[in-house]
């Protein structure tokens, strides 16, 4: 085969942390050969995909073999470029409209949401199209950039904590975000971030674990495109008001819905613990020491309490505590190599971008 159809390569053939290192080519019959002094495989060209550019590379993944790996120079031969999948700068979605038309198609699109969604976002968000959704929450993964960590031993590791908390035939796409913020978020699509603040905040698995299906009690229940929709709606509303007493009005109006939308992923997470025999006492131990840390329950009254967003951290640490059984003996979710891995990817990973506020 000639040479525009062959590139160096490396690549992680989803077995283990081995890199191996050799050139790809394409067979001329639909597929691709990798081969080097420690590997060879051969896969089809429709079970690979883009995954993520990064300066000077470009990673694909396989449909077939989730943990597999494939690392390309950006500048790739024509005719072994014309056989890749094609990469995607904002989403595929974005990508085949255009930035430009896409914006003035979600700009139309968004004024006439408004209309409907700010009258019944309870009954509607449930029901958003599963493709409205994906294309939205690929949008807004596009806009971490570079800055989702990855390594071989941490992608293990968070896909063996994502099996023990989203059973589901098709799970949720979970990440490690390079973002120092106490946090883990849920977002349109079916898509979870955890962020490396609460990953090292974290002094167990078990406690990520709680944090992961509590997020991804979030996707299953159909919470995230319902809770947009209301604030969306109700931030339209209030828009032309300009003041904080405005601001307020709107933060109040929706904390009914997130308290209780809250408690809903709390009880997901706590069904799926018990399901994969994790201990609940993880996430018990991490509201304990959020609310330690947080002073709650101290110099505070009743309307600070009804304004917040969640449920407060220590009755949350109750519930999870009183779901675990009395002397049972419940099993690690990860080894402390693997705990370490998760701890260390976004350290640990060479390339991935740092994140600023400002």
């Amino acid at each position: 085969m000639e040479d525009s159809f062959r590139s160096a390569a490396e690549w992680y053939d989803g077995t283990n942390a081995l890199r191996h290192e050799g050139h790809l080519e394409w067979d001329g019959r639909g597929g691709f050969v990798v081969d080097g002094s420690t590997s060879r495989m051969e896969f089809a060209a429709a079970d690979l995909h883009f995954l993520e550019a990064r300066p000077g590379r470009i990673l694909y993944r396989r449909e077939s073999a989730p943990d597999f790996r494939l690392i390309l120079p950006a500048d790739l031969p024509p005719g072994l470029a014309a056989h890749l999948p094609a990469k995607s700068e904002y989403g595929a979605w974005v990508d085949r409209l255009g930035i430009g038309r896409a914006v003035a198609i979600f700009a139309v699109a968004s004024a006439a949401a408004v209309a409907l969604f700010m009258t019944a976002p309870d009954w509607l968000g449930p029901r958003i199209p599963d493709s409205w959704e994906r294309n939205l929450g690929q949008a807004m993964i596009g806009d971490f950039g570079g800055r989702i960590c990855h390594t071989p031993q941490g992608d293990a590791a968070l896909k063996k904590l994502l099996d023990a908390v989203d059973p589901a035939a098709t799970q949720v796409n979970a990440g490690v975000a390079n973002i120092g913020m106490v946090n883990a978020v849920a977002l349109p699509g079916g898509q979870v971030l955890l962020f490396d603040g609460i990953v090292q905040q974290a002094e167990s698995p078990e406690e990520l674990a709680g944090v992961l299906g509590h997020e991804v009690g979030h996707v299953r229940e159909r919470h995230v495109m319902t809770a947009l929709m209301r604030q969306f709606g109700l931030s339209v509303l209030l828009a032309g008001a300009n003041t904080g007493v405005g601001d307020t009005m709107a933060g109040v109006a929706s904390m009914g819905y997130s308290r209780e939308a809250e408690r809903e992923a709390d009880q997901y997470a706590r069904a799926r613990l018990a399901e994969s025999d994790i201990s609940p006492l993880g996430a018990a131990d991490f509201f304990e020491r959020v609310a330690e840390e947080s002073g709650e329950g101290k110099d505070q009254n009743a309307v600070v309490g009804w304004l917040a967003s969640h449920p407060a951290a220590g009755e949350r640490a109750r519930e999870f505590k009183a779901a675990a059984k009395k002397g049972k003996t419940y099993h690690p979710v990860l080894t402390g190599a693997e705990f370490e891995a998760l701890k260390s990817m976004c350290k640990d990973d060479p390339e991935v971008e740092e994140f600023e506020l400002f």
